[in-house]
């Protein structure tokens, strides 16, 4: 499994990849810690859930440069401190320099948690160097 893109991404707080099938598929697994709680009651902040999820579908693209465009995503059921998530994302449309990946989790209930489409753009150079 040779990661190619995101390399010093903090996997604490973004998941940790269990499988990167470049331009294909990628899996993510994120253990949720008490870092992400947003509230009193364990409940996890879903910016740490957005953040696997847009980690998945760079990884399903796995190409250096490649940035997020757009997303529309659906948080289905609530995540607690505790929990793990199980993320897959997988490329059905690639077109030019563009890609879309659908990307989902589940919990250890194999519940599904997250949904979402990220688009995806490939520059030629990496989106700080001018």
């Amino acid at each position: 499994m040779e990661i190619k893109t995101h390399t010093e991404i903090d996997r604490s707080l973004s998941g940790t990849p269990t499988s990167v099938e470049t331009d294909k598929f990628a899996s993510v697994i994120l253990e949720i810690t008490d870092q992400m709680r947003a509230d009193e009651k364990g409940l996890v902040h879903g910016g740490f859930i957005f953040s696997a999820g847009d980690y998945c579908a760079m990884l399903a693209v796995n190409h250096p440069n490649v940035v997020l465009a757009k997303a529309e995503v659906k948080f289905l059921k609530p995540v607690r401190v505790g929990e793990h998530l199980f993320f897959e994302g997988i490329v059905v449309e690639k077109e030019d320099n563009k890609r879309t990946v659908e990307v989902s989790a589940k919990n250890e209930k194999n519940e599904i948690v997250f949904t979402g489409k990220f688009y995806c753009v490939i520059p030629e150079k990496h989106v700080l160097e001018r």
